[in-house]
């Protein structure tokens, strides 16, 4: 078989392809970003990515790029509001408080399991995300019907399956 440019060019392309379709490379010391973002008007706010898979022990650090809007990063646990526990029982909730445009929260987690955080001014209009960290166990249901504040329909629907983001790596809003 002869070898022409153009076979070069395309083999070339078919790995630059697979390359940017893989799934990003989580390693467990690197630090993974997670933004802020809000239209102009405030009529739509989000994190992105909205679903990450992370190793135990990595560090996830969300910056505010919203000029217009401030947020927090805040995980669903009744230390922090009184929320409904949606993060591993053993792992340490956490609260950001509000970020100003450009200010930045970091936090490892190194208990496996789902996390799932919210941003307090923001939850009604479906600025939540999700982490995965390692392995999760199977679901345990902690809502009761005394769930002093429920989720918003909005929210809940906004959440990325585990399955997902365990297969991608990361999930983008939609």
């Amino acid at each position: 078989m002869i070898v022409t440019r153009r076979r070069m060019i395309e083999a070339g392309g078919g790995f630059f392809l697979a390359a940017l379709l893989a799934r990003p490379a989580l390693s467990a010391g690197a630090v993974i970003d997670v933004e802020m973002h809000g239209k102009d008007d405030g009529a739509h706010v989000w994190f992105d990515p909205i679903g990450i898979h992370i190793e135990p022990g990595q560090t996830i650090r969300w910056t505010n790029r919203d000029p217009g809007n401030s947020h927090t990063v805040t995980a669903y646990h009744p230390d922090m509001f009184e929320r409904r526990l949606r993060i591993p029982v053993d792992a340490k909730p956490w609260n950001s408080d509000y970020l100003m445009p450009g200010e930045t929260f970091s936090v490892t987690l190194t208990v496996p399991g789902v996390y799932d955080y919210y941003c307090v001014p923001h939850e009604h209009a479906g600025m939540v995300g999700r982490i995965v960290v390692g392995v999760p166990p199977a679901p345990v249901e902690t809502a009761t019907a005394a769930d002093p504040t429920p989720l918003p329909d909005i929210a809940l629907d906004a959440f990325p399956p585990v399955d997902e983001i365990i297969a991608k790596g990361i999930v983008r809003k939609a």
